[in-house]
């Protein structure tokens, strides 16, 4: 299978997850009607965010963890039993120097897809097999699908090595088989698979007990509480509170840690937080710009640039942005309510008239 006929296969299959947190990828199989992904991916929460190419965002809820194998189940709240049905392979019959492509969302650009070889494929790594791979995967790829050259599934990306030259590591799928089989008695029950003893335990079997009872380790399950399930906090906290009282759901806008993303007319808004400088970014991405009369569009957002004095236009690649940058002790509920409704009413404002006077295309957004 070539990796163009590897990518068609699994763009629709390959999910975008994201919390509170940060983001990753999971991937669907058909059988077990079950999104895989990496626990670190997941964290400890009981809802996160699934983004299906050509489906709008949802909450989905979280039923398996496995810490110690960095494994966890997601059950998609759509029907995805129209998907393609995607194979697992063989990990006994990999061998070093085996082709190997890598699908995922690294730093949230979709479905990106690398080609390498497996440079090891049984490393120990604290007692655990891996499949040492030279497939550039960054952050952003955890969870995401290791395909082998027939199109099937062998690992599930899950750590590489800072300052290595593309040093990755899949967890090979025997192991997500195993959990996989252990979990079927329990389907539809949120379980936890002990980190010692390897056995699944459900909230019912240990009631209040934090400890299994077969071995004694302590087993923790998400947390129930949506204040600490998406431990947010300070200017997070506040920009989170203006969004719902704008009406957006909190959970779906975010993209990751200090991040979020929402829709306000034809305008997709981004907004993020840098703990760094203490400045709020809030970038609207108008439309793209023309095939001619640049120099009259020019002119018109100088013009602009110079009458505003919280807002300024600027240009991504080909996009042209309306951005507000706020100093974040300057920044309550209240006032970032009237600065976020204001920035929005302005570009639906000016993305009319880049539209019709000048002559700009509309973004067509990626599904």
């Amino acid at each position: 299978m070539t990796i163009q006929q590897t990518i068609e296969l699994y763009q629709h299959t390959v999910v975008q997850i994201a919390t509170g947190t940060g983001t990753g990828t999971g991937f669907y199989l058909h059988d077990y009607d079950l999104v895989i992904t990496n626990q670190h991916v997941t964290g400890y929460n009981r809802k996160v965010t699934l983004k299906v190419r050509g489906r709008d965002k949802c909450l989905a809820s979280v039923v398996f963890m496995d810490e110690k194998y960095d494994i966890a189940f997601i059950v998609p709240p759509m029907d995805m039993k129209p998907l393609p049905a995607l194979k697992t392979g063989d990990y006994s019959l990999m061998h070093d120097g085996d082709s190997v492509v890598a699908i995922g969302h690294p730093y949230g650009l979709n479905y990106t897809a690398t080609q390498g070889v497996i440079s090891r494929v049984d490393r120990l790594q604290q007692g655990i097999k891996y499949i040492q791979i030279d497939a550039a995967i960054n952050p952003g790829n955890s969870g995401g699908p290791l395909i082998n050259a027939d199109g099937e599934i062998v690992g599930v990306n899950t750590f590489i090595i800072k300052g290595g030259d593309n040093l990755g590591f899949a967890l090979p799928v025997s192991y997500l088989n195993e959990m996989l089989e252990q979990y079927a008695p329990y389907r539809g029950q949120l379980a936890v698979r002990c980190p010692s003893c390897l056995t699944v335990e459900t909230e019912k079997s240990l009631s209040d007990n934090q400890y299994c009872p077969v071995c004694g380790a302590k087993i923790k399950f998400p947390e129930v509480d949506e204040n600490t399930e998406h431990p947010v906090s300070g200017i997070a906290r506040t920009i989170e509170e203006i969004l719902s009282y704008m009406g957006y759901n909190r959970e779906l806008a975010r993209l990751g840690k200090n991040k979020w993303e929402v829709k306000h007319g034809s305008a997709k808004i981004k907004i993020g937080y840098n703990a760094s400088t203490y400045f709020i970014i809030c970038d609207a991405f108008l439309s793209r710009l023309p095939a001619d009369n640049i120099v009259g569009l020019y002119t018109f957002l100088l013009k602009e640039n110079f009458k505003m004095n919280k807002m300024f236009f600027s240009l991504s690649k080909d996009s042209i942005v309306l951005s507000s940058l706020t100093y974040d002790l300057g920044i309550t509920a209240e006032t970032g309510l009237g600065l976020f409704r204001e920035l929005m009413e302005r570009a639906d404002y000016y993305d009319e008239i880049l539209i019709t006077r000048f002559g700009c295309k509309a973004i067509v957004e990626e599904t």
